[in-house]
């Protein structure tokens, strides 16, 4: 067990070494146990939590304060909009001053081009740790949850199991590609062979998929790119199938619509699922647009874990906070 949190930033997936992610589970698992037989965990009472949201949420925003809540302390909720960031607050001004007032700063700030440096703009000038809850670039407490689930449901020992992170139609918005960037560069230190599937036009982030295969050959595992949904399919033991947007080929949203539409077909339905083993999990880190982006049949079927993941979300937050924030 790593012991050396106390105080770090979160920001990319790959500020935690694998050995200090094991820990984060270890943490989280424990304070699921504790949750559920009510036993009291405390352990942030009197911290506060400053979350500041550029983008909407529902998951996040909840998560966040429930945990905090249970751990003893308070998350105050923070829209960047209704506030004097909308009239001038730097990021310098923001870790400044919110880095005084609370003991850790949650944001959620997904602008293309922007976001993440945002975020890291804030953490130089905070002396209060700083937590990535979503940015244009990665997703990292989505991944950890992700993560917990998959080795509740897989086992601990995930070396040979084939994972699928593949692209999927929507219909409601260019939804970033944080989530699908973050499970690339986490999943195959724990053993699993990523296959990453997408139409062309939406390619992630080269320097991304550079380190996700140089994170595979460290550890030993697998690592394809097909553009076919079928194909990858085939013989998976974990789905997960989500939409991002065509930001490297278009960030004009009119643009970007017109491309995802040509590849409406990219649904994960019934016929799908079937082409992956017969105790394959279905994921997805919602909201989905149902029907479009998945077949209600696969989301509420016996092979989803959506809503294991979603609550999964709450003990690898707290376990995070925990470690970094007392």
């Amino acid at each position: 067990m790593q012991t050396n949190l106390r105080g770090r930033d979160l920001i990319c997936d790959l500020d935690l070494t694998k050995e200090e992610v094991e820990t984060v589970l270890d943490v989280a698992w424990d304070l699921k146990r504790k949750r559920a037989l009510g036993e009291p965990h405390a352990y942030l009472r009197d911290k506060t939590l400053g979350m500041l949201f550029f983008f909407s949420s529902t998951r996040t925003r909840c998560s966040f304060e429930a945990g905090m809540a249970q751990l003893g302390g308070h998350a105050a909720f923070i829209e960047s909009k209704t506030t004097q960031i909308a009239h001038g607050d730097t990021a310098k001004e923001i870790g400044e001053i919110l880095g005084r007032y609370f003991d850790g700063i949650a944001i959620r700030h997904c602008d293309w081009d922007y976001g993440n440096k945002y975020i890291n703009w804030v953490a130089e000038a905070s002396r209060s740790p700083v937590l990535n809850m979503q940015c244009d670039l990665y997703h990292p407490f989505q991944c950890l949850a992700d993560l917990m689930t998959i080795i509740e449901k897989k086992g601990r020992d995930l070396r040979g199991k084939k994972m699928v992170v593949s692209w999927a139609y929507a219909s409601s918005y260019l939804k970033p590609m944080s989530v699908p960037q973050s499970l690339i560069l986490q999943m195959g230190r724990f053993g699993l062979d990523i296959t990453l599937a997408y139409p062309p036009g939406f390619e992630l982030m080269p320097a991304i998929v550079d380190e996700a295969k140089a994170q595979a050959r460290r550890y030993g595992t697998g690592f394809e790119i097909v553009h076919d949904m079928d194909a990858a399919f085939k013989d998976a033991d974990i789905v997960y199938a989500k939409s991002w947007g065509p930001m490297l080929a278009t960030t004009d949203p009119g643009e970007g619509k017109a491309l995802q539409d040509e590849h409406a077909r990219w649904i994960t339905d019934e016929r799908r699922m079937a082409l992956a083993k017969p105790d394959a999990i279905y994921m997805h880190p919602l909201p989905a647009d149902r029907d479009i982006e998945v077949t209600s049949g696969v989301m509420d079927g016996p092979n989803s874990v959506v809503f294991d993941q979603a609550e999964n979300r709450l003990h690898a937050q707290k376990a995070v906070m925990a470690l970094t924030m007392w």
